[in-house]
């Protein structure tokens, strides 16, 4: 491990150095199937894609694609049944869209699999999201504002291109939100714009519901992680430095501000961060450099600085690569280039065998 400095009560250590090319996207998945351990992926400025190994300690990037313009959009799923497993899919501000592929020999490879001309793809999502295709699709967003579907059907491997869809503004960030049972899934979008919408793609056509709108553009979403029962809970950053908790309830949806923080928030993840399971934990980053951790208490909402970074956030999420500790890890990346992982230390939140502090 490469360690960096960190507040109290946790451990910060370098992933990946990127020389300083902007990393504007990085999340956690399972990318080798017969690994025990998730990797990272983390999509760069000049347009290249980075799957992140770790093994005990060390992370080694193998990189793929070579765009040219910045890759935002990362989705995973099995949205093509003519290849094995879970693909990665992202886009470029080219308008380019690219599947990229892992194999058993620790190999990476990368195709481009569509393009959507003067368009860039700014978030992707992927499940079976449009019941008038059958099997799983890829939902693109774009700029200028719009949103496509992408099925495996195409020639030669490619992808078939539909436009579902022309709306103002620019959806920055994505989630799906599983259906129940007969329904079809939603999809939790924020934008430009500054309205946090759900989107149901349905036999009939595309349906909006408008959770939430403001003055201020949204930029990223993330859900806190429930069990069966429990109700769905939605936290947006605001570019003015708003963090707010959405959730919904029988009438509807009840909506706080947790955090009046620095301006541009460029991402916030919600997980297990604290020794006591109960509490519930958002952290957050952006251009104030800063990732700090927000945790809902009895007598409301306590924030503190957990990491200072060197360079302005864009991106930050959630992940489960350390077995030593009871919480999750989280994966910051930004302007610098840098790709930082924090962790509480080995041992924190459990008691069945002593841990060296």
């Amino acid at each position: 491990e490469a360690p960096l400095p960190a507040r109290a009560g946790w451990h910060a250590s370098l992933v990946m150095d990127n020389a300083g090319v902007g990393v504007w996207t990085v999340k956690s998945f399972q990318v080798f199937e017969h690994f025990g351990c998730p990797e990272v992926v983390a999509l760069d400025d000049k347009g290249r894609c980075h799957v992140v190994m770790s093994y005990s300690g060390t992370w080694t990037p193998i990189t793929v694609l070579h765009d040219g313009g910045w890759l935002g959009g990362l989705s995973q799923g099995d949205v093509d049944p003519r290849v094995l497993g879970k693909e990665l899919c992202t886009g470029s501000r080219r308008g380019n869209i690219f599947q990229v592929r892992a194999y058993e020999q620790t190999l990476v490879d990368g195709r481009l699999i569509a393009s959507i001309e003067g368009r860039e793809i700014h978030t992707l999502v992927s499940g079976d999201l449009d019941p008038r295709t059958p099997g799983n699709e890829l939902i693109a967003f774009t700029r200028p504002g719009g949103v496509y579907r992408l099925t495996a059907t195409g020639k030669d491997g490619g992808f078939d291109v539909v436009k579902l869809q022309d709306f103002k503004g620019r959806v920055r960030d994505a989630l799906v939100i599983p259906g129940q049972t007969g329904r079809p899934a939603r999809i939790a979008c924020v934008s430009r714009r500054g309205t946090l919408r759900l989107l149901q793609i349905t036999k009939e056509g595309l349906q909006w519901e408008t959770v939430h709108g403001t003055n201020m553009g949204k930029g990223r979403v993330t859900r806190k992680p429930s069990r069966p029962g429990d109700p769905l809970v939605l936290y947006t950053t605001h570019d003015d430095g708003r963090i707010m908790r959405h959730e919904e309830i029988k009438s509807g949806w009840s909506h706080e501000t947790i955090y009046l923080g620095p301006q541009g928030p460029r991402g916030v993840a919600a997980g297990r961060f604290d020794a006591d399971a109960s509490l519930e934990t958002v952290a957050v980053f952006g251009y104030s450099k800063r990732v700090e951790l927000l945790t809902r208490t009895a007598k409301g909402w306590r924030v503190e600085t957990i990491f200072e970074g060197l360079a302005k956030g864009h991106w930050l999420c959630a992940g489960e690569v350390d077995g030593r500790n009871a919480t999750n890890e989280l994966f910051a990346c930004g302007f610098g280039g840098r790709i930082v992982q924090l962790m509480r230390p080995p041992g924190y939140g459990r008691s069945e065998q002593a841990a060296r502090r």
